[in-house]
């Protein structure tokens, strides 16, 4: 088969888009959740036009080959690891911004430019695209479309969903489906754009994507306070909601975080606190804002408030977060980095929860969130060469999703289910909403092609 497939494909690929060498092939086989399971592809494909994609998944259709879209594989739910005998379809040689469009507020892209890079490109025009998830220098926009990324400034400008407009899809048997509009407006149909975002390539490959964009804001501000405990620093998230502020970013460390970061960069961040909230403005009168929400943090305990001076003071304190869960690997050398999201008033127990989790199974869990949006990253450390210490780490990794689902919440807020998470969709979800969930997938790939084994 392996031959057959090769061959076949190389009728529609040139000839250095397709790998076949096993050691190249086998650097495909996993995204950054590097210990879940992972399959061993028999070629990697590397389109650059629609049409080539379109040959891959006749070809995937005719010889019934599994396929696993990838972008930059920096998911961290293993949604793009390989199974074996598949198709790996590496999309990051798409990597065209193919419009920016100053009037209508858009851009269209194709699926492997990078976010930092359209970032960088629609700020030339004094525009500004929101979603930025902490690996925005690596990240590719399909990716992000296919986990619903989130990131820093979720609080104020929202997630990816909010701003494909939308898409060009390539579906399982190679035809191509275009959803959405343009448009500012368009209700026409069912929203099938909304979707795709977040289906984790199971349902089609996204090979363009129209995106809106917002004008450039102010440069932000950030203001970084510290507390004695986790429930103080909640109090104080909830106080700063409550009151009406619209941060630009609501970011929450927890000591052990604060720890690693400065352990891994020399940041000289205060290690004696429990809690480090850092809030951003970019409005016209950041100073203002800030001062109002350090009264709020000064009013839930905290022990110091220490505005930022100017954009490169403020910039140097977003950087640690950025680093958070780089720094938290560097720990142990492994992480499980769990995606739990709760209600606001929630975020306090679950913080407390996660101390409680890490002492019982006597572990190193470190916690960074997107406070304002209750969207908790708790970052199970752990050896991966120790057989009990994995054991443990899965174990208490589960308990952490189970006290998310107690709290009112959910297991992901921005990473995906993929292979890491697909019990506990189905908790979440119920049996008739799973039911339902199958029979969408069915409805777009019945043969089961697309990234098979991931979300059921």
């Amino acid at each position: 088969m392996s031959r057959t497939l090769i061959e076949a494909l190389r009728t529609g690929l040139p000839t250095e888009a397709v790998l076949t060498d096993a050691d190249v092939t086998a650097s495909y086989a996993h995204d950054m959740a590097s210990f879940c399971d992972a399959g061993a592809p028999a070629v990697v494909v590397l389109p650059r036009t629609v049409e080539e994609v379109q040959h891959v998944m006749r070809t995937a259709t005719a010889l019934r080959v599994p396929v696993v879209p990838q972008g930059a594989r920096t998911g961290l739910s293993g949604g793009a690891n390989a199974s074996d005998g598949c198709i790996v379809l590496s999309l990051t040689k798409m990597d065209r911004i193919l419009e920016i469009n100053p009037v209508e507020r858009i851009a269209v892209v194709e699926p492997g430019v990078i976010n930092a890079t359209l970032s960088r490109a629609v700020n030339e025009h004094g525009l500004y695209y929101p979603p930025d998830p902490s690996s925005w220098e690596m990240c590719t926009i399909g990716g992000n479309i296919g986990t619903a990324s989130g990131g820093l400034c979720c609080v104020k400008y929202g997630v990816t969903a909010e701003y494909v407009l939308g898409l060009d899809v390539v579906l399982a048997d190679g035809r191509l489906m275009h959803t959405g509009k343009r448009t500012a407006k368009g209700v026409a149909g069912y929203d099938l754009t909304r979707l795709f975002v977040g289906s984790e390539g199971s349902l089609g490959i996204v090979v363009k994507a129209t995106l809106a964009l917002k004008p450039q804001p102010p440069q932000q501000l950030v203001l970084a306070a510290e507390f004695g405990s986790a429930a103080t620093a909640c109090d104080a998230v909830c106080r700063i909601m409550e009151a009406g502020h619209v941060p630009s970013l609501l970011e929450l460390m927890d000591r052990t975080t604060v720890k690693a970061v400065n352990d891994m960069a020399n940041m000289g961040l205060p290690e004696t606190t429990e809690g480090l909230l850092l809030a951003a403005f970019d409005t016209h009168d950041p100073a203002a804002d800030l001062t109002a929400v350090g009264a709020l943090c000064e009013a839930a305990g905290a022990t110091q408030v220490v505005p930022a001076e100017d954009a490169a003071e403020s910039e140097m304190l977003l950087q640690a977060r950025r680093l958070s869960l780089t720094a938290l690997e560097a720990v142990k050398g492994t992480t499980m980095i769990d995606d739990v999201c709760v209600p606001r008033t929630k975020l306090g127990e679950l913080l407390e929860g996660v101390e409680r989790i890490a002492e019982k199974y006597d572990l190193t869990i470190g916690v960074c969130a997107h406070a304002g949006d209750g969207n908790t990253h708790p970052t199970v450390c752990f050896d991966a060469q120790d057989a009990d210490e994995g054991r443990r780490a899965r174990e208490s990794f589960d308990e952490i999703m189970a006290l998310g689902l107690e709290l009112g919440g959910t297991i992901t807020g921005e990473h995906g289910v993929g292979v890491l998470k697909k019990e506990w969709l189905a908790r979440e979800l119920g049996p008739v909403g799973v039911e339902m969930q199958q029979a969408v997938k069915a409805a777009f790939d019945p043969l089961g092609l697309l990234n098979p084994g991931k979300l059921f």
